[in-house]
This record gives C-alpha cells, sequence and structure tokens, in this order.
C-alpha cells in the first residue's frame, strides 16, 4: 500500500510540475519543502551526527552557504546578523528551531530574543544555551567542505569571547551535519528533480538540432549562448557557464587541462563532428548537471558511423561500472578504486570525477575522483555514502578510433539517485548519439 500511495504522489506531482511554475508558486513549494526538511529530516540529522544544539551565525550578504538554504522563499538574503539555533531533545523527540533575531524567519525557525528585555544579541543566545545545557554544540566549521565552513572568524571570535567556560570543550565541528543536511533529499524533492533534469536534457535536445545548429555556419559559442537564453526565457537559472566542443578526425584530442578548461574556444560545427556540452540549470533551489553528445551527419549519412556508437557504448559502459559499485557506507574514494580497476580489466581506458549534487551543483557529499586526482581525493573523498542522495555521474573514457588515427574522449554527465532501492538515474540517460542532419548530397 506504502509503495501505492508514493507511486501515486509521484504521478500527481510530476504533473502538477510538468509546467514551469510562476514566482508564487515556486515560494509555496520551495517553503513547504523547507517545513518537511525541517520537521523530517533534521531531527533524523541530527541524532546521526550525535549533535544537540546546531548554531549557525551569518551576517547580511556574506551568509553561511548552509543557513542561506534554510531561509523562506522571500528571504534572498539574511538580515543584520541572523543566529539560528536548532535544539534537539531526543528523549522528548522534539526540535526547537529558534532564531536569536528580532523576528520569526517565516513559518519554520521562531524568533527566540526580546531585546527590549536583553538588548545584546550574544548574551541572548547565551541564555538559550545555558537553559537547554547541550552537551555538543555544532558549528559550520570544515577542512574538507567549504560549504560546511560558512562560519566567519569575526563571529566565531565574538561568540567564543561570550560563551560560558563550561560550554567551550562542548563545541565541535558540524561538517557532519551540515554535509547531511545539503545532500539528502526528501521524497518530494526527487518528484521535483525528475522534472528538472527533464528540462535539462530537452534544452540540450533542441540546442542540438537544426533549430539551433546549422552546420557549416553555427559556432560552439552560438550554441552555448543560445542555451543560456534559452534558461532565461524560461524563466530558470543556471549555477555555470555551459560549454560546447567538438572532436573531429583531422585534430588531435586535446589534454585533460584543455578539454576540462572553460575556455575552449569558438569553431564553426561541420559535418562529421563529434560535439559535447557540459550544461545545468537551477530550479526550486536544485541543481542539474549534464553532458551529452551528438554527432552532425555528413551529406551521405543517415546515421552515425558504427565506430562512434560503438565508442558511445563504452561510456555507457563505464557508466554502469560505476553505479554497480555504490553501497551505503563505502568512501568516495573506495568507490572510485573499485571502479577503475573493474573498468581496467574490462579494457577501458577511464576516468571518473563524480560528485555530489542538489542544492549546489558541485555539492557536499563524497567526492568520487576527481579528473586530476585519480588515485582519490583526500577529506571530501573520504566521506562515505549515504543514502537519499544525488551524484552527477561524470566521468569519461578515451576510445581508439582507426578510422580517424586517433582517439576519441566519450564524456558523459547525468544525475543519478542512491536510495532505499539502490541507484536509479533521476531521469534516464543518454543511451545513443543525437544526431544532427547536415546538408543531404545532391542525387
Amino acid at each position: 500500500m506504502k509503495n501505492i500511495l508514493i507511486a501515486v504522489l509521484i504521478l500527481v506531482t510530476s504533473l502538477a510540475q510538468s509546467q514551469i511554475l510562476a514566482e508564487r508558486e515556486r515560494s509555496k513549494i520551495t517553503d513547504q519543502i523547507l517545513a518537511e526538511r525541517f520537521d523530517e529530516l533534521l531531527p533524523e540529522l541530527m541524532d546521526r551526527s550525535e549533535i544537540d544544539m546546531w548554531i549557525l551565525i551569518s551576517r547580511e550578504y556574506n551568509e553561511d552557504p548552509v543557513l542561506k538554504t534554510m531561509l523562506p522563499s522571500t528571504w534572498l538574503n539574511a538580515r543584520r546578523r541572523t543566529i539560528l539555533v536548532f535544539y534537539r531533545d531526543k528523549e522528548k523527540d522534539n526540535l526547537e528551531k529558534l532564531a536569536i533575531a528580532r523576528y520569526n524567519i517565516g513559518d519554520n525557525i521562531e524568533s527566540a530574543w526580546d531585546k527590549e528585555k536583553q538588548p545584546d544579541q550574544w548574551k541572548a543566545l547565551v541564555d538559550i544555551i545555558r537553559d537547554r545545557k547541550p552537551s555538543k554544540i555544532g558549528l559550520n566549521i570544515s577542512e574538507n567542505y567549504g560549504i560546511a565552513d560558512g562560519l566567519v572568524k569575526t563571529d566565531f571570535d565574538e561568540f567564543m569571547s561570550v560563551l560560558p567556560d563550561e560550554f567551550e570543550e562542548r563545541i565541535v565541528s558540524a561538517e557532519e551535519l551540515a554535509v547531511g543536511w545539503i545532500e539528502t533529499r526528501t521524497l518530494r524533492e526527487m518528484v521535483i528533480y525528475s522534472d528538472l533534469v527533464e528540462m535539462t536534457h530537452d534544452i540540450i535536445e533542441e540546442a542540438f538540432s537544426t533549430k539551433v545548429i546549422q552546420p557549416g555556419v553555427t559556432t560552439t559559442d552560438d550554441v552555448v549562448w543560445w542555451m543560456r537564453q534559452k534558461v532565461t526565457e524560461l524563466g530558470l537559472g543556471t549555477w555555470f557557464h555551459p560549454t560546447v566542443d567538438i572532436q573531429r578526425s583531422n585534430e588531435k584530442l586535446v589534454d585533460h587541462i584543455t578539454a576540462f578548461s572553460d575556455e575552449k574556444g569558438n569553431s564553426v560545427i561541420l559535418p562529421g563532428d563529434l560535439i559535447h556540452c557540459d550544461f545545468g540549470i537551477t530550479y526550486l533551489r536544485l541543481n542539474t548537471d549534464c553532458q551529452q553528445m551528438a554527432y552532425v551527419l555528413k551529406a551521405d549519412e543517415d546515421e552515425a558511423p558504427e565506430y562512434l556508437v560503438e565508442a558511445f557504448g563504452k561510456g555507457n559502459q563505464l557508466q554502469d561500472i560505476l553505479t554497480s559499485n555504490f553501497e551505503t557506507g563505502l568512501s568516495g574514494n573506495e568507490i572510485l578504486s573499485k571502479s577503475l580497476d573493474q573498468a581496467k580489466k574490462e579494457g577501458l581506458k577511464a576516468s571518473i570525477y563524480t560528485h555530489p549534487l542538489g542544492l549546489y551543483g558541485h555539492s557536499a557529499g563524497p567526492t568520487i575522483g576527481m579528473w586530476d586526482q585519480q588515485g582519490g581525493v583526500s577529506g571530501t573523498g573520504d566521506y562515505p555514502l549515504y543514502k537519499n542522495t544525488v551524484y552527477a555521474i561524470e566521468l569519461n573514457t578515451e576510445v581508439e578510433i582507426a578510422e580517424w588515427d586517433k582517439s576519441v574522449r566519450i564524456m558523459l554527465e547525468e544525475a543519478g539517485f542512491w536510495g532505499e532501492d539502490g541507484f536509479r538515474y533521476v531521469n534516464k540517460r543518454q543511451r545513443n548519439l543525437m544526431l544532427i542532419p547536415g546538408e543531404k548530397a545532391e542525387n
């Protein structure tokens, strides 16, 4: 019965999300999701990290990256100095959500400061701490994750200067809690994510078509700026500038530094080109990150050459190897090592650089390789895989093409979800090269 109810919820919500929402409707959805995350997710994460008080401190326009994700939809920034306190009483199964601020922060966080009674904001915070006597006070200080390292030195110094000595030894890094908050997705978020990935695929499909590309005329920069304009016209956002690049038979395969640079050069797209894009969008506080590939047909071709079709299949093969090694509790480095070893045994020249995806594009969670760190990543690569998390399954494999007398690099990236039932793609993946018609040969 539970599975049926979930399926119905997904269907209904998906239909509701099939159109891009107006700003007011987006606001409602954003705040509903935030309430669910506070009430259903945060207590579980605080228990897991064994932190019973989490304090986040930010000043306007210099927001802690975690605190920024907790603001209601109508708060685009913190106000003055914003201090949030989350106190978890596990025995009573209770979570207090408090703000040492003059006003409530949306409907979820209640103001706990009466400035008329206690003019000093720091002392008001200390009163909250004394009253609740937490065993561990988590602060957003992290060596490994910039997203979890949002407490600035000025605020830290001022806080520590007023904190009673008896609580100083209870201060701990909230890295695990902060990362858990950022990386964990709810059911409703995953329904939205599916639609968001579909929108991403649709924009790429249109970009890699004759609606946008006229071989021999259109440049890679033309396609890039068309994608940016399309995102703007749809009322969406993007968290990085897209790229479009070309591999062709008469040009040497570029090195990794050039391949992963944002400055790939501007080239006219020609028949016979293998083209690739890296593109992502932002909607309802979630982000996508997608790389797909297309082939520009020559005048006498109706399909891509078989050798390119086979090469592309090796990219899918590497995806399957990587995702088959996902296992809750394994670190990113362990998943990377197992996958690269398996890929080598299967004859692939592989590179894996998969990262968490969600409230941020390059988000927090286990890093599974970087393009220039295939031996593992210290710190973020040691973090374990948890359920209900999303990843940009990003990787490439080099394939020797005898007909071109060179190698090509099959570069793919798709959003994938790790949950109770294992791994699945958030909304399918590319299984075949897209085809862009060139000019037909005259009879």
